[in-house]
């Protein structure tokens, strides 16, 4: 199908209106504006640092409660700087409190939502879930050393996972160790998936159905950034154990990426060799920024006792990101393109090639003091998208593969204040068969809710 070759149009020329304003902003009006903790040196009286900390607090965060600990502090984990943050420093640009002097911070989002979709006309009725509960914890180990981790409470207690346990030793900022439980640099949405960030209660489906998105791997690698004047060039390389053979040897009877996550990758490599990752970004602060990333490496068990059984296979997988304005609207998208090997008697049935993409757009419409919050917004998004499986034609028919989803999602949301989200999405969904039957169509509404804590 050629939609996903009409999304990269679109994004390419949306990257190019927006690079043209050099005039605008790149602090996103949804994210919570990032100011610089800093402290003196000398003694202040206590009265002091009561108040000092009372206004730090007011200054990041407006609903942070009255009777807030006077010791406790409300802080983003190393940013100081919000013309200085990019796609790469998501994970640490969260709200974490931490109590009096102690060098250990906490924090997390909660996530719900109701449900109600109907399929060719069929319904399963309405539906309610608790879809995420996560925690984090940070701790400044010392002057260069940090620790981060994310622990996962999925569906209730359906699925409960360590995201991330990573530690980084900084050399500077151009140099940066890091190894644990990782989030690979794997376009827009992975490394950058906190709910409370997006208008959308679901993910886009190239994020999930190619790039199996949350992916944490164990692994090591390096990260940094250069600056140059109003850009940043920032990079993360890692060598981590990877994906498995459930790539193909799964439930869904077809090539299905995520498939490839298992609770046996976070003890060991299933075929001793190691898969990679890297992104390179430039960002711009008055601008956005773009971003290009590799995944990939063999992905079979080949060998086993050393002997070799079967063919190697590999997984290489490509993306495209970018986030910019546009005047007040935020667009951002990603592409991606999927290269999977696939053994010889099961070609064509299993898609050896897949791609995707989605670009959204949204626009904070109107802003007014509601209760006690006077900077809530009302913001207005829309989202396309599509995804590939199977691309590619019938060898013997030269017939075009189906098996392809497109979708557009519309959506109104309310933030009190930038880190809480009220949501109400409606989606309207084309869902093609392997053999290119005219699609089922799926439509329906959701309305959640998503906040830090």
């Amino acid at each position: 199908m050629k939609n996903t070759f009409l999304i990269i149009g679109l994004i390419f020329i949306f990257s190019a209106s927006v690079f043209a304003q050099t005039d605008t902003t790149a602090a996103d009006t949804a994210r919570v504006k990032v100011k610089k903790l800093s402290g003196k040196k000398k003694k202040e009286p206590k009265e002091k640092k009561v108040k000092k900390a009372d206004r730090i607090v007011e200054e990041q965060q407006a609903d942070v409660p009255a009777d807030t600990s006077k010791k406790t502090i409300l802080f983003r984990a190393n940013i100081g700087d919000s013309t200085n943050i990019t796609n790469q420093d998501a994970i640490y640009n969260r709200p974490f409190i931490s109590f009096g002097r102690s060098k250990t911070a906490i924090g997390g989002y909660i996530e719900g939502n109701t449900n109600y979709f109907a399929e060719d006309g069929v319904s399963e009725g309405f539906s309610m879930e608790l879809r995420r509960f996560n925690i984090f914890l940070y701790s400044s180990i010392s002057q260069r050393i940090r620790f981060l981790s994310e622990l996962e409470f999925e569906h209730g207690t359906e699925e409960i996972a360590i995201e991330t346990a990573q530690i980084d030793f900084e050399v500077n900022t151009a140099l940066n160790f890091r190894g644990g439980i990782i989030l690979p640099q794997i376009g827009l949405v992975n490394a950058n998936h906190d709910s409370p960030n997006w208008e959308f209660i679901d993910r886009p489906l190239s994020s999930t159905q190619i790039i199996p998105t949350t992916l944490s791997e164990v692994g090591f690698g390096l990260h940094g950034k250069f600056f140059f004047s109003d850009n940043i060039v920032s990079y993360n390389a890692y060598v981590v154990n990877g994906l498995s053979e459930n790539i193909i040897l799964n439930e869904e009877g077809k090539t299905f990426i995520p498939a490839g996550k298992s609770e046996e990758m976070f003890g060991e490599d299933n075929n001793g060799e190691p898969m990679y990752n890297a992104r390179v970004a430039i960002t711009n602060r008055k601008a956005g920024e773009v971003g290009v990333s590799y995944y990939g490496g063999v992905y079979n068990k080949y060998q086993i006792e050393g002997e070799e059984v079967e063919k190697k296979q590999r997984l290489d997988m490509f993306a495209v990101d970018f986030s910019a304005q546009l005047y007040e609207a935020t667009v951002q998208g990603e592409y991606v393109f999927a290269k999977i090997g696939i053994p010889g008697n099961l070609e064509e049935l299993y898609g050896g090639r897949q791609n995707g993409g989605f670009i959204e757009i949204i626009y904070p419409f109107y802003e007014m003091k509601v209760l006690n919050y006077e900077n809530a917004k009302f913001l207005a998004s829309f989202r396309a998208e599509n995804i590939d499986y199977n691309e590619g034609r019938f060898a013997a028919t030269a017939q075009e593969i189906g098996d392809e989803v497109v979708a557009l999602v519309g959506g109104l949301s309310f933030r009190p204040t930038a880190s809480t989200v009220f949501k109400a999405n409606y989606r309207y969904q084309w869902n093609y068969d392997f053999l290119g039957n005219p699609p089922s169509i799926l439509g329906g509404f959701q309305v959640g809710f998503a906040t830090y804590f």
